[in-house]
């Protein structure tokens, strides 16, 4: 995945990343307040508090809940909790932890991840029982958890169905099931779901906080109560645990107030809609994937897209079949992405007067 050389001189959105957005000025206002006074570190303050009851309430978890610093520490954590030290993780080959993560998961805690092609990033009970022939013989790592993306790393999202066929299929074959939601915030607003809903098909998930207008936090979400057990350790091993945690616990607290968290990622579901929408009327870009989240995958002429990241800032998603990813946030306006739209058009017409 590639990006843009250089920002553009004008200030414009950026279609390259939800975390190229800011900061919520909710969130902000937040963090702020919470800046007054003396608080028990660690997370014994009333932010953490409260912001770890409403977790617990909206998801259904009878576990605990831990705020950590940043998604990749929440994978691994979240894994951690769930693994033997000879077992493995069966995941997406396109998954974050194999794609994006500089190997955390197996230099940290030690294990190897068993990777299936899935279609749309979605892996299947079918997929995962392509993985289980080495089960039993010693010379393999055994399979212990299966990690699922929700939304996923080309936007889609698995339905309800999807996700309760995987648990039983993994309650059926002593596997533990980790759910990565760093975007489970835009997955609930597609599904139009509560994240209990979806929670009740995870032993472990993660829920985050900064792709949907959070500073920086993700939460590690332990649906039942023994596999929390050393969590606690897991979390300050791996660098995991803030001393400052009320700022962590302020930034949720602001989130999950009067259901910030979902009008955020509607928000930013719409405009990656109305983007694909648009493109619909322009010739010579196909979108490949299913717009369910807050991402537009397209294909279009490697001319074009040299031509809009003079101005634009977004990555090349895979530079053989040229096809890019283009994402919205909390914060994209309608002006942003129907200005995008424009230049997009333009593009096509400059690139094909130079072939002409």
């Amino acid at each position: 995945m590639t990006g843009a050389t250089h920002s553009p001189d004008a200030p414009r959105k950026s279609f390259g990343s939800d975390n190229h957005a800011g900061t919520h000025p909710t969130v902000m206002r937040a963090i702020v307040e919470a800046n007054t006074g003396d608080a028990i570190a660690y997370g014994a303050d009333p932010w953490t508090a409260h912001a770890v009851s409403e977790i617990r309430r909206l998801t259904g978890a009878q576990g605990e809940v831990y705020l950590v610093l940043n998604g990749s520490g929440a994978n691994v954590l979240g894994l951690g909790l769930l693994l033997g030290r000879h077992e493995s993780v069966i995941c997406a080959d396109s998954a974050h932890i194999n794609t994006d993560e500089c190997g955390s998961a197996e230099r940290i805690l030690g294990t190897k991840l068993l990777t299936v092609p899935a279609r749309d990033g979605k892996i299947t009970p079918e997929l995962i029982g392509s993985r289980l022939a080495g089960r039993g013989d010693e010379h393999f790592a055994q399979p212990g958890a299966v990690a699922v993306t929700q939304s996923t790393e080309f936007g889609t999202c698995y339905s309800l169905d999807e996700l309760r066929a995987i648990k039983e299929f993994c309650a059926a074959n002593n596997l533990r099931v980790f759910l990565d939601g760093a975007r489970l915030a835009n997955a609930a607003a597609h599904l139009d779901c509560t994240l209990a809903d979806i929670a009740e098909n995870a032993d472990v998930l993660s829920f985050g906080g900064t792709k949907n207008g959070a500073m920086g936090v993700e939460a590690v979400v332990v649906m039942r109560p023994g596999d929390a057990a050393n969590a606690p350790y897991l979390r300050k091993q791996h660098m995991q645990l803030s001393s400052k945690m009320r700022f962590l616990g302020a930034q949720f607290s602001a989130l999950l107030t009067d259901d910030l968290w979902r009008h955020n990622a509607e928000h930013a579901n719409a405009m990656a809609n109305r983007l694909a929408g648009g493109l619909a009327s322009i010739p010579g870009v196909d979108v490949v994937y299913p717009v369910q989240a807050d991402a537009v995958f397209a294909r279009l002429d490697p001319a074009r897209i040299a031509a809009l990241q003079r101005d634009w800032i977004f990555h090349v998603w895979d530079e053989s079949a040229s096809v890019v990813r283009w994402m919205t946030a909390f914060d994209t306006q309608e002006s942003d992405v129907d200005a995008f739209l424009g230049d997009i058009a333009a593009a096509a017409e400059l690139v094909g007067s130079v072939r002409a």
